[in-house]
């Protein structure tokens, strides 16, 4: 961990009220497309239903994420354009999203959105204050994440529910301990930019793409276990 002064701290925690205050602005965004084109007919019916559409739009969202995060990464795209393409990002998102308001109760959505606020919000709070360094998470959470895709993949042609259950129960716990990780890398990000004279909003967009990812998956995976079908 940084030995940092009490200004570079302030201005952390500042850094880190942007991070926050972009992913709950991306989360909004999210959530009212979501909402909005499950509960429109029409759009149900061009988009959810016509299957060159729908994964279409799933191949730009993919496209959208890895640009953007490659360019922010190797700073080769404007502050601005950034912006516009990490709320298309989370526009997209929601568009594909709606398909859960047509699978599981509103109130049991309602009460997983809750219980992953709960769990997020103790998971950043523990990789903002905590003293242990949790670097050596990195690479065993990466290999966890491979294991996650490559399970997907194949439960995808087995569909098996014990399978399905099991990664599920691997993905909550691999995103609350990635919500943790990836806290302590922006705050570390931004005291390394502070102390070196640099500004930091582009980290806090980075900060709040990695977090956004985090909140959605974490809550996909718990919706497994918390919501209820409408079918049941």
């Amino acid at each position: 961990m940084f030995n940092v002064d009490a200004s570079v701290e302030r201005s952390v925690r500042s850094m880190m009220h942007r991070v926050y205050g972009w992913m709950s602005v991306a989360l909004a965004v999210t959530a009212t497309l979501a909402y909005t084109v499950a509960h429109t007919p029409v759009l149900v019916n061009l988009i959810l239903k016509n299957p060159i559409v729908f994964f279409g739009l799933i191949i730009a969202e993919l496209g959208v994420v890895f640009y953007l995060s490659h360019a922010l990464n190797k700073n080769s795209i404007s502050i601005s354009t950034a912006y516009v393409l990490f709320f298309v990002y989370a526009a997209l998102t929601g568009t594909t999203l709606a398909t859960i308001f047509l699978v599981y109760t509103l109130p049991s959505i309602a009460v997983t959105f809750v219980a992953t606020a709960g769990m997020f919000g103790t998971m950043a709070l523990y990789g903002y204050f905590t003293n242990k360094d949790l670097s050596s998470l990195g690479s065993i959470l990466f290999m966890a994440l491979i294991g996650l895709i490559i399970g997907s993949v194949i439960n995808f042609f087995l569909q098996s529910s014990l399978l399905d259950y099991i990664t599920s129960a691997i993905g909550v716990a691999v995103f609350a301990l990635l919500t943790a990780y990836d806290v302590q890398n922006i705050k570390q990000t931004g005291q390394q930019l502070l102390i070196n004279g640099y500004g930091t909003s582009r980290a806090a967009l980075f900060g709040a793409l990695k977090l956004y990812l985090d909140f959605i998956n974490l809550f996909m995976y718990l919706l497994k276990f918390l919501g209820k079908k409408r079918n049941d």
